[in-house]
């Protein structure tokens, strides 16, 4: 009977003796080391990631010379978004490696054709008939989504989960997975800086100096591409981070894209770190994926800007 009642007692209350209080160290140390492992790869990830985007959208609004040009905004991730989700439910992919390479196609086809529906009409793409463009087929897109989506039940909730856009359960095989494409978006996305400054004094003058200013165009995108790609493949389509930042970097920094690129993946990287921050801290013991947090400081911002560009021409 004393054993039944002592063994009923609660262990943290009976950790007097060195032998329970050893026990229950080593219980809190493994706890510990759990939760570290965990949380290495989604910060890592949080970091490749929002540098990835928010270096992309730098490039975007370089190549456009947009101001409200932004994966999210322009369609890309969406786009990357669908190619995805249609691998998933109709040719059953599964690899992240798949997943990537969808995506990167995904983002591409939906740049182009953005970019080729804001061009129509009189003046060309400016910046309003570009980010209404854009608008128009990310809404297109989700819906498109949503169509292929509806039919799957066995799909539904991971694919409704990952369109949030998040870090979480992040590891390091998806990591690696993505890395190259990274890297490569990266350095083609660095690389372009010097041109980049050359086609913000327009494209006559651009091509003045000697440009060529459809080719920088093509590679830069290019580079962005890879970038939106890769990210939307690992998180889902976050957005806001290419909008936000590159913003940030340019009042703080100015327009010189050798300093804009490197700067703006440094901030996205910051702010996706500190957005996976809020998100588990104000929503314990639950958590907030990063898409939601970026989307409530995104939205304002988007607002402000639009304001402030003061955008005339339809």
């Amino acid at each position: 009977m004393a054993s039944s009642a002592q063994a009923a007692v609660p262990l943290k209350l009976t950790g007097r003796s060195g032998g329970q209080r050893g026990l229950w160290a080593g219980q809190d140390e493994t706890i510990s080391q759990a939760s570290v492992a965990l949380r290495i790869p989604r910060t890592v990830l949080a970091l490749l990631g929002g540098a990835a985007l928010g270096l992309a959208g730098t490039v975007m609004q370089g190549v456009t010379r947009n101001p409200l040009a932004d994966p999210g905004i322009l369609g890309v991730n969406t786009g990357a978004a669908l190619a995805v989700v249609i691998g998933i439910a109709w040719f059953n992919m599964s690899s992240t490696q798949a997943f990537v390479w969808a995506a990167i196609a995904g983002a591409g086809g939906a740049a182009i054709l953005v970019y080729t529906i804001g061009s129509l009409g009189r003046g060309g793409a400016t910046p309003l008939k570009l980010a209404l463009a854009g608008a128009a087929t990310s809404i297109a897109f989700s819906s498109l989504v949503t169509a292929v989506v509806l039919p799957r039940n066995d799909i539904a909730g991971g694919v409704r989960s990952w369109q949030i856009g998040g870090v979480g359960g992040a590891d390091f095989e998806r990591i690696l997975a993505v890395l190259p494409f990274l890297v490569v978006g990266f350095v083609i996305s660095l690389l372009s800086a010097k041109k980049l400054n050359s086609l913000a004094l327009g494209d006559d003058m651009a091509a003045g100096l000697g440009e060529r200013v459809a080719t920088i165009r093509a590679v830069a995108a290019f580079g962005a591409i890879l970038l939106c790609g890769a990210t939307t493949a690992a998180c889902g389509p976050i957005g806001f981070v290419g909008l936000v930042v590159p913003h940030l970097c340019r009042l703080l920094l100015g327009s010189d894209y050798r300093w804009l690129l490197p700067f703006s993946a440094l901030g996205g990287a910051s702010l996706l770190v500190l957005a996976d921050t809020v998100g588990r801290v104000v929503a314990r013991p639950g958590e907030l994926d990063v898409g939601i947090i970026t989307a409530l400081v995104g939205a304002p911002f988007f607002i402000w800007v639009v304001r402030r560009q003061r955008i005339r021409e339809l």
